[in-house]
């Protein structure tokens, strides 16, 4: 179906926008595109509203009926950025073709009829972001031994259809034990390594084991542990707590709820922040992270996470784990970099997982659709909070994060796997969010002004009451961050002065000491000149050869 016949109604005249936080309704022209809602106004100061129809989670309709006669209606958006947006519009006919277009336009089937394979950059692309970040540079060190070695077993997707056609695996390990313990775990998601600390301690993540009669043990999926893996280790049991993805998705759903309902009572919103039970995932996420970090840093003995279908909580654990110990996953780039290896190169579902966001009701979302890459990110936020100069990043990156994983003229997020990425050819249709991001002028306004750099093993606090709401992301709609804009404006404007300062105080200590080095100078020429030792001439002979 072309967007054409989607579109009854493509330009409309006298629509009023309500937004939160705006008291008055701005009034202007709304313009339908296949993939854009435009709403543009000539009030002096008024921005106008681009927003991308795949942000829509949910339309909701509030007709107008005056005896009994229908007169229009308003259209609630609920956004998967967490906005809320209304339109009022006069005409019924109107009302009705808007809100059926926007409808559709918002749950298109097809994947290639997405923005990212439209998008056209106004930039040259200096840095490609979708092959910035290979197996082979990541773990170029590591290759160069004879302990690991990059495999392409899996090149046809058919071991695993959920990973990369590359992965790092134990030396030892032929291709036919992988092949065998992919049959032995769910999806084929076979035992890979996911990170090696320092001290050599290794993090592997994978699967659960397939259950059913007479599946026990697997021969070769224990020579792939083996080869670096203590079995006494293993016993350790970490993630007891964890609730299905669809769960994860209700909790989401609850906060926001709670963080939008600004005429409640103190007691009432925060006995509703912990009925919602968010923020005891984040704990317990937080929790099972560090006990993997402890592991690995402190005891120095490998880990292997696994739980469920290995697509969700393990990629969680390790990458939160990872933050914790490498202080390059804790840069822009680095990020950059975590997420590609444990995420995208992971097989995380990003389009299932994220076709649906917290607004869309239980009964009309996919129970495949959660709030997981969410999770992580509100992880990485409570490590920012707790050691806010060790990041080169802060919460606005994060915030970016969040919003292109669900809708996004970027092609990143497209897909659930490698092989669906490639399928759909996204490396030569789209452009990569990283060469966005990676470019001098957007990467600039994402740095952390009190960033010092911090090689050491960040240890953050898991007791309950260390653990924040993230208000930057699930109340920035709700509550005016206009003196949050201008406190962090009044700290970078603090810390650019302090920079100069520090160059000039440098400077001046040069001259100090060059005009020390002369005042010593004078000083013995005027001790040789009373013990005779030196002349008038020669003195005027220096000062016009100082060498």
């Amino acid at each position: 179906m072309e967007f054409a016949e989607l579109i009854r109604t493509p330009k409309l005249d006298g629509v009023q926008l309500y937004e939160q936080l705006k008291r008055e309704s701005i009034d202007g022209t709304l313009c339908i595109t296949g993939h854009h809602l435009i709403l543009s106004t000539r009030r002096e100061g008024a921005r106008e509203l681009w927003l991308l129809h795949q942000n829509v989670d949910i339309v909701e309709r509030k007709p107008y009926i005056n005896n009994n006669v229908l007169e229009g209606g308003t259209i609630i958006l609920k956004c998967k950025d967490l906005r809320i947006i209304q339109l009022r519009i006069n005409s019924p006919q109107e009302y009705f073709n808007v809100s059926n277009s926007i409808e559709q336009l918002s749950n298109l089937e097809e994947v290639k009829k997405l923005y990212p394979f439209f998008y056209i950059p106004m930039y040259n692309v200096i840095e490609d972001g979708h092959t910035e970040y290979s197996l082979e540079s990541e773990f170029a060190k590591l290759l160069a031994t004879d302990e690991w070695r990059l495999t392409g077993a899996n090149a046809d997707f058919r071991l695993c259809p959920s990973y990369g056609p590359r992965l790092i695996v134990p030396r030892a390990v032929s291709d036919d034990q992988l092949a065998q313990s992919a049959a032995f775990r769910d999806g084929g998601r076979f035992p890979v390594l996911a990170y090696r600390h320092t001290n050599g301690a290794v993090l592997f993540r994978c699967a659960q084991p397939l259950a059913g009669p007479g599946v026990k043990r697997c021969r070769a999926d224990e020579a792939i542990l083996n080869a670096v893996v203590e079995w006494r280790i293993l016993s350790r049991p970490v993630g007891a707590g964890w609730s299905s993805v669809g769960a994860l998705l209700d909790s989401f759903s609850k906060l926001m709820d709670a963080c939008n309902d600004v005429g409640t009572s103190s007691d009432r919103w925060l006995g509703r922040l912990e009925g919602c039970g968010w923020l005891s995932y984040v704990l317990n996420a937080m929790n099972v992270s560090c006990v993997v970090a402890q592991c690995l840093a402190l005891e120095g003995v490998p880990v292997v996470v696994h739980g469920g279908k290995g697509m969700d909580t393990p990629l969680i654990v390790t990458s939160v784990a990872q933050i914790i110990l490498n202080p390059d996953c804790r840069t822009i780039k680095g990020l950059q970099a975590l997420i590609e290896r444990e995420w995208l190169q992971a097989g995380y579902p990003f389009s299932t997982r994220h076709k649906h966001s917290c607004y869309t009701p239980p009964n009309q979302r996919q129970k495949s659709s959660s709030a997981t890459f969410l999770l992580f990110l509100d992880c990485v936020y409570q490590l920012f909070h707790q050691f806010p100069c060790s990041f080169e990043f802060d919460s606005r990156y994060l915030l970016m994060l969040f919003e292109h994983s669900y809708s996004s003229q970027y092609g990143t997020f497209l897909g659930d796997c490698e092989r669906e990425r490639k399928e759909l050819k996204v490396r030569e249709r789209t452009t990569s969010l990283w060469s966005h991001i990676n470019r001098p002028q957007i990467i600039d306004t994402l740095l952390n002004p009190m960033y010092v750099p911090n090689v050491t093993v960040l240890w953050p606090s898991v007791a309950p009451l260390s653990i924040v709401l993230w208000a930057d992301m699930y109340t920035r709609w709700v509550v005016d961050q206009s003196q949050a804009t201008q406190s962090r404006a009044r700290m970078q404007a603090i810390i650019t002065e302090e920079k100069e300062l520090e160059k000039k105080a440098r400077r001046l200590r040069r001259e100090l000491a060059e005009l020390q080095r002369e005042y010593q100078r004078l000083r013995l020429e005027e001790a040789l000149l009373d013990e005779g030792e030196l002349t008038d001439e020669d003195v005027e002979d220096d000062a016009l050869d100082p060498d």
